[in-house]
């Protein structure tokens, strides 16, 4: 096997990577639907059984299924490179009937073209080449998982146990817009915020009633605050419901808060403090409970990621990314529970793409296969 073989290949494979996106983007997967991310996930099966690889489910009753391959010369039994991804999306049933695949001047759109399924189909097809070609310096393990878009909250375990074996993560998360990857992510926490009130008529009784609504106003503006954007602190209350009717004192709300930070230190500090807001009652006769529903850890970078990093860029250089450079990112993703475990990892190492999360989602078509061939040099000389 030759370097020379395994980025041929890739290179003839463009159509075929490009069919296979638009099979897995024409699946509705949005994380809740468990239906449609185990479809997404019997889709990438189908692959691997039609070339002889390995596979197996890993089943969760709630979420989608976690799926798991392998490539390994007989006998080795080295520590395997890790490549990972999700397959959930933050889209909700019908979108893509709404907007399927389509490609327009070299980008092709649709419901999680690049955030992430792009990104898995790259990884499948590396994969893939190493299998064709007798295996690779160190075994392959291919990670596909099913809720990244909500915290992980079945994949977490599953990303630490295999991050913990792994000799290094490469996470095909979309890469920046700059054709840049990733190489520090920030940290965040999805938190669910309950109040209790009291109802009561607005009109005929309106001292009798304790309104929720009421509290959790104050509770937002005070959880806004502790917003920092010179230590990289962010709040956001992006959701919220609550009351019975418009001439009733509202008996309940809800709000749900978004929690992004750079140094893992920061962490406790803002949770602290959060806890105290929502402990403090600025209305007399509420109560509030506030439940973590996801979270992600930062990614930061050691020096063995750094090695790492700069490996993976002198490969990119030998396909003609010469400009690729490491970049920081105020999202979050899967990488940073391997980064904690202490496992070598990368991201953003996935096709080209923006605006993630939006109808305007795109992907640069022209970047999947040296992508992919980055990626294959760099495990090869890992």
């Amino acid at each position: 096997m030759s370097e020379a073989q395994i980025t041929d290949w890739l290179a003839s494979q463009r159509q075929a990577m490009i069919d296979l996106l638009r099979d897995v983007v024409n699946i509705d997967s949005g994380s809740y639907d468990k239906e449609g991310v185990d479809a997404v996930g019997a889709r990438f099966e189908r692959h691997f059984a039609e070339h002889g690889i390995p596979c197996r489910r890993e089943a969760n009753a709630t979420f989608g299924d976690a799926i798991h391959a392998e490539v390994a010369k007989p006998g080795s039994n080295e520590k395997p490179v890790l490549l990972m991804g999700h397959r959930d999306t933050v889209f909700g049933k019908g979108e893509t009937e709404r907007r399927p695949f389509t490609i327009r001047d070299g980008r092709a759109y649709g419901p999680g073209v690049a955030d992430m399924k792009s990104g898995l189909v790259m990884n499948v097809f590396v994969a893939t080449a190493f299998h064709k070609f007798g295996g690779s310096p160190h075994p392959i393990k291919v990670l596909i998982t099913s809720d990244e878009e909500i915290g992980s909250p079945s994949s977490r375990p599953v990303i630490e146990r295999e991050g913990r074996a792994a000799r290094a993560v490469f996470n095909s998360e979309p890469g920046r817009p700059t054709g840049n990857v990733v190489t520090g992510r920030k940290g965040g926490i999805f938190m669910h915020l309950a109040i209790t009130g009291k109802a009561a008529h607005s009109g005929a009784n309106f001292a009798a009633g304790v309104s929720a609504i009421g509290e959790l106003a104050h509770k937002i503006v005070q959880i806004h605050a502790l917003t920092n954007l010179d230590k990289g602190i962010t709040l956001n209350v992006g959701l919220i419901s609550g009351g019975q009717s418009v001439n009733t004192t509202a008996p309940y709300a809800e709000g749900q808060i978004d929690l992004r930070y750079v140094d893992p230190a920061d962490r406790e500090r803002v949770m602290a403090a959060i806890e105290k807001i929502v402990a403090t009652s600025c209305v007399p006769g509420t109560s509030a409970t506030l439940t973590i529903k996801g979270e992600f850890v930062p990614v930061v970078q050691s020096a063995a990621s750094k090695a790492l990093f700069e490996g993976y860029q002198a490969a990119a250089r030998q396909v003609g990314l010469t400009t690729l450079q490491g970049e920081f990112s105020g999202g979050c993703a899967d990488s940073g529970f391997t980064a904690a475990v202490g496992t070598p990892t990368i991201c953003g190492l996935g096709p080209v793409g923006g605006l993630a999360h939006t109808p305007e989602e795109y992907l640069d078509i022209d970047s999947i296969v040296p992508r992919a061939q980055a990626l294959a040099l760099a495990i090869l000389r890992g």
